[in-house]
């Protein structure tokens, strides 16, 4: 779990570039189904996580399956918007990643 979030904050200081675009969003949305994972096998089990568990689903539905750059591009703010919700929420349980 804590490995999964570090690298999730990684993405922090890195933005939407040209040239870098691409990439960038591909990471964010990698992260965060690594983080959905983790979180899942966490021994507190899923329960613990709800939150930040639905807003990866709700992103999911909203992407459909299509995680091309043209569909991550065109729902860049929510994917972008998940990420910090949930470094938000983390923020709040330091217990659940130190």
């Amino acid at each position: 779990m804590r490995d999964a979030f570090a690298t999730l904050q990684a993405t922090l200081n890195d933005s939407c570039t040209p040239g870098n675009c691409a990439y960038f969003l591909g990471r964010v949305y990698d992260e965060l189904d690594g983080l959905d994972a983790a979180m899942k096998a966490d021994p507190k089990g899923p329960g613990h996580f709800p939150e930040p568990i639905k807003w990866i689903a709700d992103l999911r539905r909203t992407l459909d399956g299509d995680r091309s750059f043209e569909n991550l591009k065109k729902h860049q703010t929510l994917l972008i918007g998940t990420r910090d919700k949930i470094n938000t929420w983390m923020q709040d349980h330091p217990d659940d990643y130190r």
